[in-house]
């Protein structure tokens, strides 16, 4: 039962687009309690902080938040109310308790597997102060509610959670825990709920997506591309994408789905780490870099015309100038219209971390500019060659100028279009006018 006096709620979320979708979920889950997002933590009856441990210096971060935060809750303590602080995510599931212990005005620590409990610890947290980190058997999308109607005309589905990898400079398996994937009956549910709420985009989402092995209605298990496929058959949705990938599930009939179904985007995040076979042995990738390159070779063939991003790790421990090298020969070999690159920084609980052969910091900034300079010099080439091309544009949302709408391509490049507003969340055909290194611009081809 809906609270007839509606409190607010402010979470922010950092990292992966698989926090945006909990961060989505989590205020679902509140708003049988009278929670109302709202934009800013002024005045906010809850607060949440949907964490992320990848990046570096990631725990700082959130107790940098956390101390600004405070004033706010100060503020609203000194007017007679009180403001719920809550950390969650994957640093609070790694670090829930040193959280609760150096932050005492935290009310809530919880991880990423029990969003789905979040009424009845906002229930508790007003006599006591509540860590939940447990991993339970039974996965969270079984009790979170069918609402989500707050993502607009390009929405996130989560299909697969976890990671059976243990790649040794990843957290993910720690936080998030083993790989889990839901079943086709509910993401289709989902799926056709978003679409009957103005989604004309969709992109699948998974630490390791590709891994996806859910079951059909028959008890059958079912692959992504097979998931793709009955996705594709949903009336309204024009558009199909996914991430993250691993090389490692990159199988025959995920490659074909590329080369037959027209709703999947021609657009694939494949990360591969490193060019360095020893490297990649060091990491735990279990491919090689050949591998990789035949992969590639494979999805080419089926749709010549796919665009590719990647990740990329430099200076992971042990990594020679030799080693790097291999790395910017296969960002050569490959070519990348996007990509993510980062400089190795150590997570603690992580093989790579007590590692020997850590790589000097000096040495890691100049080896990521060489690569970085690389990766946007390719990505550069690949706008400047849609210059000319008229491509169909999937509109999301206003440009940053009067006028203008911004939208995406097929292969995912941001585009800013001279267009009338009444074309917003439809798919329109415009001719790419001027290419940058981070987006298109163009005009409107077909009213």
């Amino acid at each position: 039962m809906t609270n007839a006096k509606h409190k607010k709620l402010f979470i922010k979320t950092w990292g992966c687009q698989m926090n945006v979708y909990d961060s989505n979920r989590m205020a679902d889950v509140l708003a049988p309690l009278g929670y109302k997002p709202v934009d800013t933590p002024e005045d906010a009856d809850m607060v949440i902080l949907n964490t992320c441990h990848i990046r570096e210096k990631a725990t700082d971060k959130v107790f940098s938040e956390l101390g600004r935060l405070r004033e706010h809750m100060e503020d609203k303590k000194a007017k007679g109310g009180r403001m719920l602080m809550a950390v969650a995510g994957c640093v609070a599931q790694a670090e829930g308790d040193f959280i609760m212990q150096r932050a005492p005005y935290v009310d809530m620590v919880f991880g990423p597997q029990t969003y789905h409990e979040l009424p009845q610890m906002v229930m508790k947290a007003t006599g006591e102060r509540v860590v939940n980190t447990d991993m339970p058997s039974d996965s969270k999308f079984d009790h979170l509610p069918q609402e989500n109607d707050n993502q607009g005309v390009t929405a996130f589905l989560s299909i697969q959670e976890g990671c059976d990898k243990f790649c040794t400079f990843c957290v993910v398996p720690y936080t998030r825990g083993a790989e889990y994937s839901r079943n086709i009956k509910g993401i289709s549910e989902e799926a056709k709920k978003l679409v009957d709420v103005g989604a004309r985009e969709i992109t699948l989402l998974g630490q390791n997506v590709n891994a996806y092995h859910g079951e059909d209605a028959q008890g059958r298990t079912v692959g992504l591309g097979g998931l793709i496929a009955a996705l594709a058959e949903i009336d309204g949705l024009e558009r199909i994408r996914y991430t993250t990938s691993h090389p490692r599930d990159m199988d025959q009939e995920l490659i074909d789905a590329h080369k037959d179904i027209p709703k999947l985007m021609p657009f694939l995040h494949l990360p591969i780490q490193s060019g360095s076979d020893r490297i990649l042995k060091a990491m735990n990738r279990q491919h090689t870099a050949d591998t990789y390159r035949d992969i590639i070779a494979d999805i080419k063939k089926a749709r010549p015309d796919i665009a590719m991003s990647s990740d990329f790790i430099v200076g992971f421990p042990g990594e020679s100038d030799e080693d790097f090298e291999d790395t910017m020969q296969i960002v050569r070999d490959v070519t990348y219209a996007y990509a993510y690159s980062f400089k190795y920084s150590p997570r603690p609980g992580t093989p790579a971390a007590n590692m020997a052969g850590q790589i000097h910091d000096k040495v890691k900034i100049e080896r990521i500019m060489r690569l970085q300079a690389l990766l946007n010099e390719q990505q550069l080439d690949f706008n400047n060659k849609t210059v000319g091309k008229t491509v169909p544009v999937l509109f999301d949302r206003k440009g940053v100028k009067d006028g203008q709408l911004h939208g995406r391509t097929p292969y995912n490049q941001a585009i800013h279009v001279k267009a009338p507003e009444r074309l917003f969340g439809q798919v329109v055909m415009a001719e790419v006018t001027e290419g940058n290194s981070n987006s298109l611009t163009g005009n409107v081809a077909i009213f």
